[in-house]
């Protein structure tokens, strides 16, 4: 009786085993398929960070061009109001120029009488810009020699300005444009009484 007893037990055992086994073994094909559809998830998340990075660097490159298409037709306005020009002799935008292996670049210029407007335009301006404009101001002769002897003036533009880039530009002698209440407007003319370009 005790060994039909021991073997029933056995007998249960092996049942037991066998269904533990079973189970370990829908598990552990469960784990690989979930191993699996991680591994697809970041392939795909890979794939889609990739895809966002790629979109979001063609957006801030339309973006800054945007950017300069807003501000450039504002250009000649700035120049008849400011100086008095109401034809320029030269207006262009995205200009290169290469002298003796260097090449600079140019968002915008506007040459007028004894006045030559370089404007730069950025998404995002910010006080760290003024100093290369006024290196690019102080280098024009050199790329553009036909604006030798005449009053270089440097505009920074951006959609909105801080207050504190139009105060340090002010006082280094730069234009900031900024958007007004329905155009591109100079936010500091009296930039033009200060700086190197007196």
């Amino acid at each position: 009786m005790a060994t039909t007893a021991i073997r029933q037990e056995v007998d249960e055992l092996r049942e037991y085993m066998k269904e533990l086994s079973y189970q370990a073994m829908r598990t552990e094909m469960s784990l690989n398929r979930l191993a699996d559809e991680m591994r697809e998830f970041k392939d795909e998340t890979e794939l889609d960070r990739k895809r966002m990075n790629k979109q979001w660097g063609d957006l801030a490159n339309r973006l800054g061009t945007l950017v300069e298409d807003i501000v450039a037709p504002s250009l000649p306005r700035v120049a008849a109001k400011l100086f008095g020009c109401d034809i320029p002799d030269f207006f262009a935008v995205r200009i290169a120029r290469r002298r003796n292996g260097e090449t600079r670049e140019y968002d915008a210029i506007l040459a007028c009488g004894d006045v030559v407007l370089v404007n730069e335009t950025k998404s995002r301006l910010q006080a760290s810009h003024i100093d290369p404009l006024l290196l690019k101001l102080a280098e024009l002769p050199r790329f553009c020699p036909e604006y030798e002897g005449k009053r270089a003036v440097g505009v920074l533009a951006s959609l909105y300005p801080d207050d504190s880039v139009v105060r340090r530009a002010t006082a280094a002698g730069v234009l900031v444009m900024g958007m007004g209440d329905d155009a591109m407007q100079v936010m500091n003319p009296d930039a033009l009484g200060v700086g190197a370009g007196d």
